[in-house]
């Protein structure tokens, strides 16, 4: 019952990450302007705002031109929801765990979307996963949070060659940036898999854009997406591939 209602909180949050997708690139205000049709610009009616509900009530389409609605949006609403059931389940219900994972991760599917579309990470959330993980880290004393300092400064300082040496083109700035929180975040060894995660994933969906010709080898490729995935598969299961490595070895 419980995780219902944590789905329906996450689903209403995952309107509002809608939100800070479409807004954050543009420079508009999150709060003050009222959601609009992208097409007609008219404003949403209340039953119109209903998360995912919504959506399939009105089959996808606006009201009044009765243009496409993106399915990104649906997707999103759901995707925000998971996370929040599963944030919820992996703190065990622990309030201040459980809110500051929440607000991690509405962050982590406003970067994932907006660097996919744009090959940008907006520095507002930067600060909005930084300032979760502090307060994750910190809810279990301060022992916790000076632990991960050392492989975030390590993951800073590895990704910042690579940016150099790529002269930027390899990966962006908002990457390097990027690198320090999940390290701070994951701390030894979770975050080596996190980004062993990451470039393996990015190295596998290169391959198969360039199969399919959807990039080549000049192509850039957002890297952020990728360094999220392997930040959460090292959260979710880190202890689990952890010990399957030692028994390999």
């Amino acid at each position: 019952m419980l995780e219902l209602i944590v789905a329906a909180f996450g689903l209403v949050f995952g309107s509002f990450t809608n939100v800070l997708i479409d807004r954050i690139p543009r420079g508009e205000s999150i709060v003050w302007k009222p959601s609009h049709c992208d097409h007609c610009k008219k404003p949403l009616r209340w039953f119109e705002l209903i998360p995912l509900v919504s959506y399939l009530v009105i089959a996808g389409k606006c009201m009044r031109c009765k243009k496409p609605i993106p399915w990104e949006y649906p997707v999103v609403e759901l995707l925000t929801a998971l996370g929040f059931v599963g944030a919820f389940v992996g703190t065990s219900g622990d309030m201040v765990g459980f809110l500051t994972l929440a607000a991690l991760w509405v962050a982590t599917v406003a970067i994932f979307v907006i660097d996919m579309r744009h090959q940008i990470i907006p520095d507002s959330l930067l600060f909005l996963m930084l300032g979760a993980v502090f307060v994750f880290l910190g809810s279990g004393g301060s022992g916790v949070v000076l632990s991960h300092v050392i492989p975030a400064t390590i993951s800073g300082l590895f990704f910042l060659t690579l940016w150099f040496i790529t002269r930027g083109r390899g990966l962006g700035f908002g990457d390097v940036k990027l690198s320090v929180i999940i390290g701070l975040f994951l701390g030894h060894p979770d975050a080596i898999i996190a980004f062993y995660v990451s470039f393996l994933t990015g190295a596998i969906a290169g391959v198969i854009l360039m199969i399919g010709r959807r990039a080549h080898m000049k192509s850039r490729i957002a890297f952020g997406p990728f360094l999220l995935i392997g930040m959460w598969v090292a959260w979710a299961w880190g202890d689990v591939i952890t010990e399957l490595w030692q028994r390999l070895l």
